[in-house]
C-alpha cells in the first residue's frame, strides 16, 4: 500500500553573462561601493565604542553599589566599637574587650576601614569635628591643635564614614 511517486526534475543551465561596463561607470560604482564601506566602518566604530562605554559605566554602577553597600555596614558597626571602646576605657585590664576590639580592628582594616588620627593633630574641619575649645595645656602648644578626642572619627578609602569629636586648644 505503499504510494510511489514520481518527481522529474529538470535541469536548468546558466550561461555566464558578462557585463562592460564603461570606465567613468566603473569608477562611480567604486567610489559608491568605498563610500557605503565608510559609512559601514563608521557605525561599527560608533557601536563598538557605545558598547565599551556601556560596560564601563555598568562596571563603575557595580562598584559603586557595592561600596555604598559596605559604607553603609560599616556605619552600622561604628557603635559596637565605640561601646567596645567606651567598655575598654571603664576596664582597661578586661581581657574579653581587648580581645574584641582588637578582632572589630582587624575587621576594619580587611574591609578598608581606617582609623582618622586626630590626638596632637591640627584641626581639619574635613576630619574632625571641635565640640570644645580649652586653654592651651602648654606654651608649646599651637592654637587649634587637637588635645582630645571624644569620638573616633573612621574613614572607608577616600571617604569620611565619621569625623571625629575633638576637643581642640585655643
Amino acid at each position: 500500500m505503499e504510494d510511489k511517486k514520481e518527481v522529474n526534475i529538470e535541469t536548468v543551465s546558466v550561461e555566464e553573462e558578462k557585463i562592460e561596463l564603461s570606465n567613468d561607470k566603473q569608477s562611480e560604482i567604486i567610489e559608491q561601493l568605498n563610500s557605503k564601506i565608510a559609512e559601514l566602518n563608521d557605525k561599527y566604530l560608533r557601536v563598538a565604542a557605545e558598547l565599551e562605554n556601556t560596560r564601563r559605566r555598568a562596571s563603575l554602577d557595580i562598584e559603586s553599589v557595592s561600596r555604598n553597600r559596605a559604607m553603609s555596614v560599616a556605619q552600622k558597626i561604628l557603635p559596637v566599637m565605640d561601646a567596645v571602646q567606651a567598655a575598654l576605657k571603664l576596664s582597661p585590664d578586661d581581657e574579653g574587650i581587648k580581645t574584641m576590639e582588637h578582632a572589630i580592628q582587624n575587621a576594619f582594616a580587611q574591609i578598608g576601614i581606617v582609623k582618622i588620627e586626630s590626638v596632637g593633630q591640627i584641626l581639619n574641619p574635613q576630619f574632625h569635628n571641635a565640640i570644645q575649645m580649652v586653654d592651651k595645656p602648654d606654651e608649646n602648644t599651637p592654637t587649634n591643635t587637637i588635645i582630645d578626642e571624644m569620638q573616633t572619627g573612621y574613614m572607608f578609602g577616600d571617604t569620611v564614614l565619621r569625623t571625629s569629636m575633638v576637643v581642640v586648644s585655643k
